[in-house]
């Protein structure tokens, strides 16, 4: 039995693995998915066909069995998943031939589909190839009988339309003319619809027309009669009955209806927002009167005049604070007055606003935008802007120039503004028209304030203000300190003298006028140094001091500071032509006051010490004006400089004009520059005049040896015992001119100048004394 089992299975193939069998173990089963999966692991794959190999019963068995390995399950599990690759390996190709053929298929059909479309295209391109060369005149005959259809249908349908309105129209003049009712056009008003309403208004003006031309009854005549008149012939028809009907009066009753009707339409889509109605309502409206109706009704009844209308009766406020600052020249100004410029602002977003729905509304929106900003600039800015003008008079006029400035620069700002949005150009920038209104607008606002030389007048006067109150006090002192004249040089000079008291007097004159403001009066007095309006009147008891008749670069400095303030307000604000004028009365003025008033003043009281002071032959003369000379000499060069490089440029535009600037400015600066040369004159006079003096004491004793020796122990040098009470007089005076003259002259030729013409002097004076003791 033995031999028999082994013949057996020596003999048999490699049993297939059946599910029924349970000597060895069942094989895996897989197909073409399992080695399509992600998660495929060769190795994994074949621990799965060599546990598979291995029987259930040998894997449980003793122990000692391990060793015995047998081959044969491996090698039939493995031929059996060998013939089942070969399977699927086949399917696979299968599978792939037949997606192969269905591809090659697939292409021969889309070529073929792809040769038809190109053969429809190629026809299609060739129809509209032979369409477009007949239309451009390959085919003459056939464009020129299209055409001709096409303005015979024109003409016919045009033909259609005149007959059509031409039978409604008698239709109409009939009814109202025999009947005295209108009820077809009112019919057609109420069928709505904007189409309906413009028909309806032309028809009502045709209805005029015919009723001035057939029912000359309802027309008076020129002399207030009525005629009858044949509407044919024009001659008088006896047997004609006399018409009941007045036909002008109903026909222009229907057409006030009609109006009022669409401006009660308008105004209800307005406040609907709806836009399109609008539109519709305006474009009927414009066949009226122009549109003026509708215009009128938009702007009048517009939200922001009705508000400002009951706000325009406001007084202008703002802070006292403020207000002193604008009529303070020292103080830097405030912006625009804030009521004013909150309406600005308001009227940038309202216009902006307003320029949309205008836009959206009206299709004639440049003719109504024209209007509301002709009504928002001639009612609420032009008010407002006048009102604030006022407010500023009344305090001074120092500050109705600043707010002129600051409400002119605002507005400007508002202008360019508004064109740069474009309004209803938006985004691009306002039309020439729009640009045109703006600026006209902007112009017409501030006329009354620039017409003829008003500006500069009101410059000037503000000007002449505040320079004398500035110089009252060292007018005074200097006022004061003339005397009678009682020389030839003195009555020359007197000329001065007068200048002054006018100057003063016409100060004084203005402080008690009664068109001077109070704020503006205490602002003057301020700046003149006094408590009160009284004390400038009695002279005699205003209290100056030496330090009022001195010369002060800080005033100078005020003084220039306001002139160019003046200079760059007026050209903002009145910049043109008139500029080189303008500045040629400005410069006057600063030339009056600062050149003649101020220091031909304070030089010439300088020069009459140092005249005065030639003569001194008791005490030492008195120098005291010396300090008085780097002041001047400063202030000239601030004045010069001030002349040459801001006024004479900005007259280049007048000749003559600045030829005469030029001339004055010269003349005045070497007047000036010869006073001090006559100062350092009599200065330099004075001195030789007092060391000449001193020199007169010498005695011939003086210069014998001096035989006390105590002398020599207590002045320690034999040079000391050699020095004279004379010598020692002139070196201690020198001496004390030598810093005065440092601190009071420039360092400079002109310093070295002087010192040189005194030293040669000096010199001179010493070669004649030494002669003396020959």
């Amino acid at each position: 039995m033995p031999g028999t089992t082994s013949t057996s299975s020596s003999n048999s193939q490699p049993p297939a693995v059946y599910p029924g069998r349970s000597v060895f173990g069942q094989a895996p089963t897989f197909d073409l998915e399992t080695f399509s999966n992600r998660d495929f692991i060769v190795k994994d794959f074949v621990e799965t066909l060599s546990d598979s190999a291995v029987p259930p019963n040998r894997k449980s068995g003793p122990a000692n069995q391990a060793n015995a390995f047998d081959p044969k399950p491996f090698i039939r599990t493995f031929e059996n998943a060998l013939n089942r690759m070969v399977e699927i390996s086949g399917d696979l190709e299968h599978r792939e031939n037949e997606l192969s053929a269905a591809v090659r298929r697939a292409e021969v059909q889309h070529g073929r589909a792809m040769q038809s479309a190109k053969t429809g295209l190629d026809e299609a391109m060739a129809k509209f190839e032979s369409l477009d060369s007949s239309l451009s005149g390959n085919d003459q005959n056939s464009v020129t009988r299209a055409v001709k259809i096409g303005q015979k249908l024109e003409e016919l349908d045009r033909q259609r339309i005149c007959a059509h309105d031409s039978r409604f129209l008698i239709q109409c003049w009939l009814e109202v003319s025999e009947r005295g009712e209108l009820f077809l056009l009112e019919d057609k008003r109420r069928q709505g619809g904007g189409e309906s309403k413009v028909h309806c208004a032309k028809i009502a003006r045709q209805l005029l027309k015919i009723s001035q031309r057939l029912d000359q009854q309802s027309w008076p005549q020129a002399n207030g009669a009525s005629i009858h008149v044949n509407g044919v012939n024009g001659g008088p028809n006896p047997n004609k009955k006399k018409r009941r009907h007045n036909t002008r009066e109903l026909i222009e009753k229907f057409s006030e209806t009609l109006e009022k009707d669409l401006l009660k339409s308008f105004d209800e889509f307005y406040r609907r927002e709806n836009f399109d109605g609008m539109h519709e309502c305006a474009k009927v409206l414009y066949d009226f009167n122009s549109g003026a109706s509708v215009i009128g009704a938009f702007v009048n009844q517009h939200q922001f005049f009705i508000d400002r209308s009951q706000l325009i009766t406001e007084e202008v406020g703002g802070d006292p604070e403020s207000w002193e600052r604008l009529a303070d020249p020292d103080a830097q100004p405030p912006s625009v007055e804030p009521s004013l410029q909150a309406l600005i602002e308001e009227v940038k977003i309202v216009v902006q606003e307003e320029s949309t729905i205008i836009k959206r509304a009206f299709p004639y929106a440049e003719q109504v935008m024209t209007k509301f900003l002709q009504r928002v600039f001639q009612q609420s800015i032009q008010q407002r802007l006048e009102m604030v003008l006022e407010k500023a008079n009344t305090v001074s006029s120092l500050a109705f120039l600043r707010s002129l400035q600051a409400a002119r620069s605002a507005i400007s700002t508002l202008i360019d503004d508004l064109k740069m949005q474009g309004l209803i150009e938006s985004p691009e920038p306002a039309s020439p028209q729009i640009t045109m209104v703006l600026d006209q607008q902007f112009d017409d606002l501030f006329v009354p304030y620039f017409a003829g030389s008003t500006y500069i007048e009101r410059e000037k006067r503000n000007l002449e203000e505040l320079y004398s109150s500035l110089l009252f006090k060292f007018t005074i002192f200097h006022s004061r300190r003339r005397k009678a004249p009682t020389t030839l040089m003195k009555s020359l000079a007197k000329s001065g003298s007068e200048m002054l008291a006018s100057a003063r007097d016409a100060y004084v004159e203005r402080l008690d006028s009664s068109d001077l403001a109070p704020a503006q009066k205490k602002m003057l007095l301020r700046i003149a140094g006094l408590k009160d309006a009284e004390s400038a009147n009695a002279q005699t008891e205003i209290e100056v001091s030496s330090e009022n008749g001195v010369l002060s670069t800080t005033n100078a400095k005020r003084m220039l500071k306001w002139l160019a303030e003046a200079v760059g307000r007026g050209l903002e604000l009145n910049g043109g032509n008139e500029t080189a004028r303008d500045v040629s009365a400005l410069l006057h003025i600063l030339i009056t006051n600062m050149a003649e008033i101020y220091l031909e003043t304070a030089l010439d009281a300088a020069n009459d010490l140092a005249a005065s002071q030639e003569t001194a032959t008791k005490s030492e003369p008195d120098l005291s004006y010396i300090p008085t000379l780097k002041p001047a000499i400063t202030i000239m060069h601030l004045l010069s400089t001030f002349i040459h490089t801001i006024l004479l440029p900005l007259s280049t535009s007048n000749i003559s004009a600045r030829k005469e600037m030029t001339r004055s400015t010269t003349q005045t600066l070497e007047s000036l520059e010869n006073k001090v040369n006559t100062i350092l004159q009599h200065t330099v006079d004075v001195i030789l005049n007092w060391t000449s003096r001193l020199l007169s004491n010498q005695k011939k004793t003086d210069f014998r040896p001096r035989d006390d020796p105590a002398a020599a122990v207590v002045q320690n040098t034999y040079t000391d015992l050699l020095q004279t009470q004379t010598c020692q007089a002139v070196s201690a005076f020198l001496s004390r001119l030598h810093p005065l003259f440092l601190t009071s002259l420039t360092p400079g030729p002109n310093l070295t100048a002087f010192f040189t013409e005194l030293a040669i002097g000096f010199r001179a004076l010493l070669l004649t004394h030494f002669q003396k003791f020959q």
